[in-house]
């Protein structure tokens, strides 16, 4: 019987293939590191070979740690790091150079220029994004220009750009398919928002042909079927895709406007539904395609936070205050309050709603007494504040607070923070029992896409809370705490 569901989640630093059951345990799990290479300052790539190596080593091994027979698969789902760029030989699949990745700031001068020229209020009202360089669009150009022979070629036909849901599709069908899905396509700089297809004014603006482009599909459905791919059948149906952070808005079943969730990560994305139709942020935040199940299209805001987890690992790593990431609950549990320690964690800027990438992070309120505990929970709670933020801005555009978070990612697991949180938005706080909100969304979409599932609300089974965090500060708490974090971001900003 045809009852599992494998999930690969193509992740910035490794790839983890899941295997789960329609009610959305996982039975096997496996993740596979690889290499990160920074050929310059400000540059980050990755080798698409050994992405592939890592995607094909996680699927085997987690169907061996499993004991689990391919046969009983009934279809993949895909989520990927977005943003992340290939250029390939459509004939031999050869990439022409190495993927630039997300994080990658290579692009920022032609940002820069076409920020000059007037370009940015045609970007943000065509695609929803905003000029900078963590958008594929600008990547792809850089491509085009800088490796010999590229816009020839692509102009001829020869060759195939996509992010990595497009490279893994075509590396799974065995070279057969050329596609994206939309949630991936609204990541480029290349898509209108509203139409769900490419832009002629973006391809011009950033001189990308189409010819190069991938078709663009929903999210679920019949989108693509396996060919050798080793331990896999033939026909084995993909039939899932979606972005990371969309897939954990799906997999956490924000199936409503409003429905919002956070993933707390190296970063924190929060994302909100908006509905079937996108809607402009007047807040900084980005607009988005949440996912798209066969004709129907939810839309989305998100907004980001650069340093999330990554603080913690900045006390272990930088202070030393801690040994280990999981002692730090313990260690900010030792005193009962920061005692008026705040600390703005703008280690790389500050992202929305703030963008201001000079920003840099400040810790202040530090007295005689102040110890590593209080520094400690000053971290967990400068976390909080700027997901904070972002909330406060999705409820402006949304014209009504949020009353609910659904929480996922490595850092939700502390408890401290997830109360803090809790207490510092008035937001009631829902975590799911099993933390891979991500993989669990690409499941979802490829059993519905497969039929395993009538529909959406149907897949929601798989999603299942397994603590809430209520808010305990009255309103007067709350206030005075978010005008000392205000008060200390404004120090932190560059201007």
């Amino acid at each position: 019987m045809k009852e599992l569901l494998l999930a690969i989640d193509q992740g910035t630093t490794g790839t983890t293939a899941l295997v789960m059951n329609a009610e959305g345990q996982t039975l096997a799990r496996h993740t596979v590191e690889f290499k990160q290479h920074y050929p310059q300052p400000g540059w980050v790539e990755h080798d698409a070979d050994e992405i592939w190596a890592s995607v094909v080593k996680s699927v085997g091994v987690a169907l061996e740690k499993g004991s689990i027979d391919a046969t009983r698969l009934a279809a993949i789902g895909i989520t990927n790091q977005r943003e992340t760029t290939l250029l390939w030989d459509r004939a031999t699949g050869a990439h022409l150079h190495r993927a630039i990745v997300w994080q990658d700031r290579r692009t920022a001068p032609l940002c820069e220029k076409l920020k000059a020229e007037g370009r940015e209020k045609l970007v943000r009202e065509t695609t929803g994004l905003v000029l900078d360089p963590y958008f594929s669009g600008t990547k792809i150009a850089w491509m085009l220009e800088n490796v010999p022979g590229a816009r020839s070629r692509a102009e001829r036909g020869e060759l195939a750009f996509g992010n990595i849901d497009t490279f893994l599709v075509y590396k799974l069908s065995g070279g057969q398919e050329h596609l994206t899905d939309v949630t991936n396509a609204s990541r480029t700089l290349l898509m209108s928002l509203a139409r769900l297809s490419w832009d002629d004014e973006m391809l011009a603006m950033l001189g990308v042909p189409r010819a190069v482009l991938p078709k663009i599909v929903p999210s679920a459905g019949s989108i693509a079927t396996t060919k050798g791919f080793p331990g896999l059948p033939d026909g084995l149906p993909i039939s899932g895709i979606a972005g990371d952070q969309q897939a954990a808005l799906f997999g956490q079943a924000c199936f409503g406007v409003g429905d919002s969730k956070c993933t707390y990560g190296t970063g924190a994305f929060a994302l909100t539904n908006v509905g079937d139709a996108p809607k402009p942020s007047q807040r900084g935040l980005i607009a988005t395609v949440a996912w798209q199940v066969r004709d129907r299209v939810a839309y989305a805001l998100e907004g980001s936070a650069f340093i999330a987890g990554a603080a913690v690992q900045w006390l272990r790593d930088g202070l030393g205050i801690i040994s280990s990431a999981a002692e730090v609950e313990t260690l900010a549990r030792s005193v009962p309050s920061s005692d008026g320690v705040v600390f703005v964690p703008a280690l790389t800027g500050l992202g929305a709603p703030h963008w201001d990438a000079h920003a840099r992070g400040i810790l202040c309120g530090i007295t005689r007494g102040t110890t590593k505990a209080h520094i400690a929970r000053a971290t967990l709670e400068g976390i909080a504040f700027q997901v904070s933020d972002l909330l406060t801005a999705m409820g402006d555009d949304l014209g009504r607070p949020l009353n609910k978070l659904r929480v996922d990612g490595g850092a939700a697991a502390n408890d401290l923070l997830m109360q803090f949180q809790a207490d510092v938005t008035g937001v009631t706080i829902e975590r799911p029992a099993e933390l891979e909100s991500t993989a669990r969304g690409a499941a979802m979409l490829a059993g519905v896409g497969v039929g395993l599932f009538a529909d959406p609300a149907d897949a929601a089974r798989m999603s299942k809370v397994d603590r809430t965090f209520s808010p305990s500060w009255d309103r007067a708490d709350r206030t005075q705490a978010v005008e000392r974090w205000q008060a200390a971001v404004a120090r932190a900003k560059s201007s």
